[in-house]
């Protein structure tokens, strides 16, 4: 009988190894939680453009929000290519992270076009949040002798070639609109890239080039400050910050251009770091700080949400794709 109770006791002690055993990987694989560290918040242009004038102030909140440092790295080239390319192929953990433009749904297909490899695929990231949405706008120097765009636009088509234009690289989103207005409206200007929305506006200021495009919460500083003057912009209807300033559509030009900005992370990120973020960004996308900032830059919060901003993002991604193909190869 005790040799029995023996036999019974060795079977249930192997058993509870066994399960302790197959059990055991389980919990070791278990995600940590998140976040432990600090967080990469990677910005594809220099300081001074859209992006990073949204991107500061939302890494300041989600710091606060999440418990951990949320660090901004300036990683410009190829008009946001570089920098969202190694977010793309970065590891799918949530400490690296990307604010991007609207050249975001340019660039891979731009990549086709113009026949090199594709430095990133759309399907490599996700999209967590958007936080605004503003057409470009017009500006030259105030010194210039164009006071309104009917006067500039006749400038253009009676000296092609004269004049040029700078932009934040091609195919970006200072780069497209002005592509949309040239074929529109049947002029030439040359285009001046630059590393991003900075560098060209310091090259307008400095009398490198003579006009471009950008979003307004990079220009309206230097407008208020007298030292740019807004002509049109590629919105529907009058913008809150520059109520003054035409739309091309209300003047006849039926074309319309956003630059947006919005969060993602690498596609293979898991959807209990994504969720956690979601959150994370709406909180930030209603914080008075950031609002505030950003408000006060002319770009107010229009925020959307992973799945809604999923579906904006892949109507424009196909519209972009259109209008680059039209475009063509560009030097």
């Amino acid at each position: 009988m005790r040799q029995k109770m023996n036999a019974v006791r060795l079977l249930a002690f192997l058993g509870a190894g066994l399960l302790v055993s197959q059990v055991a990987p389980v919990f070791a694989q278990a995600p940590e939680a998140w976040p432990t560290k600090s967080i990469t918040m990677v910005v594809p242009f220099p300081p001074g453009g859209v992006a990073d004038a949204v991107g500061r102030p939302v890494a300041e909140a989600l710091s606060r929000i999440l418990g951990q440092s949320v660090i901004v790295e300036n990683k410009a080239g190829a008009g946001g290519g570089i920098g969202m390319a190694a977010v793309a192929k970065s590891k799918p953990d949530g400490y690296t992270i990307l604010m991007a433009l609207s050249s975001i749904s340019i660039i891979p297909e731009a990549d086709k076009v113009v026949g090199r490899e594709q430095s990133f695929q759309l399907n490599q990231l996700k999209p967590i949040a958007r936080f605004t949405a503003d057409p470009t706008v017009l500006v030259v120097r105030a010194d210039s002798p164009w006071k309104d765009y009917k006067s500039f636009v006749a400038a253009m088509r009676a000296n092609p070639g004269k004049y040029n234009f700078g932009s934040s690289g091609n195919y970006g989103t200072m780069h497209v609109p002005m592509e949309m207005l040239k074929s529109s409206e049947k002029f030439y200007m040359v285009h001046i890239p630059y590393t991003g929305a900075g560098p060209a506006i310091v090259g307008l200021l400095g009398g490198q080039v003579d006009a471009l495009a950008t979003g307004p919460s990079s220009i309206v500083q230097q407008i208020k400050a007298g030292k740019v003057r807004a002509l049109a912009h590629w919105g529907d209807g009058r913008l809150a910050s520059m109520p003054e300033v035409p739309s091309f559509k209300e003047m006849g030009v039926k074309i319309e251009f956003s630059q947006w900005a919005g969060l993602f992370v690498p596609s293979a990120t898991p959807d209990a770091i994504t969720n956690k973020l979601r959150d994370a960004a709406k909180q930030a996308a209603n914080d008075e700080r950031v609002r505030a900032v950003i408000n006060g830059a002319g770009s107010p919060i229009q925020y959307l949400d992973a799945p809604e901003f999923k579906v904006f993002w892949d109507k424009e991604s196909s519209q972009m794709g259109e209008i680059v193909k039209k475009i063509g190869k560009v030097e």
